[in-house]
């Protein structure tokens, strides 16, 4: 029940007005009563003087309480039914992760990879009606999740993702796009976005980026490109005769390609170099990317004064029977 008061401002009166009326009854009142002398008050030895006076306090609280229940009801107390109908327009996205070996570079702490799951589990929890989906890719894409609201179970998915096997590794960015758009082409979504995250150049694949931008411009699908390292070197564990070591390498992004991949389907190209900037360009991508609700609002009240006024008037009828008849005062 979702109580509320048409006329709140009544009950302010109730606690003035109580008071005034046992103010009334018990100093007033008292003063008011009538006496008779006596020479002698041998009459009523061993008679207690307070033996009646719970009679006269119960007809007082009778009134007081009656008075107080229709004060309530002309408060006019309601029963708030409310019903809500939402209209969305949903944005489905793929997010579209790059899983090659140059993702265990340490220019995110701790590196690339763990950088990136982590604000990608962020972007998703920031999500309401959207349907979202997962992609990652190194020389072949990998379909991790379909478009899902089961926002929770994609976080499991992203926390899971690891570096793509060896016989897997390179950067085939056309492909991953390929993949997206033939989950997304089919959508009814007033909005179809895909985020790719790549820290390298295509150099695997049959498919180039650029044709597959295309085919998601034909599609109305909207990329959003982001290119993931800092600017000049980075380290990297590299595998050597003497071991795992780490080792400054040359981070080479081809800027160039996602920029057009981006602007080409609407789209825009961000450049994160560390932690912080990624999750910036994710929230911004979530800015732009807002799901619009039109909300229409319903209200029904159902009116409660009946018994509250029914209970007063009851209590105060129940208090005027007993004054005049068992509770009746002589002379």
């Amino acid at each position: 029940m979702n109580l509320t008061f048409a006329n709140p401002w009544v009950l302010w009166l109730i606690l003035p007005v109580l008071a005034v009326l046992l103010y009334h009854y018990s100093v007033i009142g008292r003063r008011r009563l009538g006496t008779l002398r006596f020479s002698s008050f041998q009459l009523f030895k061993g008679i207690s003087l307070s033996d009646g006076a719970w009679k006269r306090y119960l007809l007082v609280a009778l009134r007081l309480m009656g008075i107080a229940f229709i004060l309530t009801a002309i408060a006019r107390p309601q029963d708030q039914n409310t019903q809500r109908t939402v209209h969305t327009e949903g944005v489905d996205i793929m997010l579209v992760l790059d899983i090659s070996s140059s993702m265990r570079a340490m220019d995110f702490k701790p590196n690339r990879l763990e950088a990136v799951k982590q604000v990608a589990e962020q972007f998703v929890a920031q999500q309401t009606a959207d349907r979202i989906g997962l992609i990652t890719f190194g020389a072949e894409s990998f379909l991790k999740c379909p478009l899902t609201t089961d926002l929770a179970r994609l976080q499991g998915f992203i926390r899971d993702i690891e570096i793509i096997p060896e016989k897997f590794d390179g950067t085939a960015i056309g492909l991953a796009i390929a993949s997206g758009i033939n989950r997304l082409r089919d959508s009814e979504a007033k909005s179809k976005v895909m985020i790719v995250l790549s820290d390298g150049k295509n150099n695997a694949g049959e498919l180039d980026p650029v044709t597959a931008a295309q085919m998601a411009q034909d599609y109305d699908i909207k990329i959003y490109a982001i290119g993931a390292g800092t600017k000049g070197q980075a380290l990297m564990p590299v595998k050597t005769p003497m071991g795992t070591q780490n080792m400054r390498v040359q981070v080479d992004i081809d800027e160039a390609t996602l920029e057009n991949i981006a602007t080409s389907t609407g789209g825009l190209y961000f450049r994160a170099t560390d932690e912080a900037s990624l999750a910036s360009i994710y929230q911004q991508i979530s800015e732009m990317e807002k799901t619009k609700y039109e909300v229409t609002e319903y209200v029904q009240y159902t009116e409660l004064f009946y018994w509250l006024l029914l209970i007063g008037l009851f209590l105060l009828t129940l208090e005027t029977l007993l004054d005049k008849t068992v509770f009746r005062r002589y002379p």
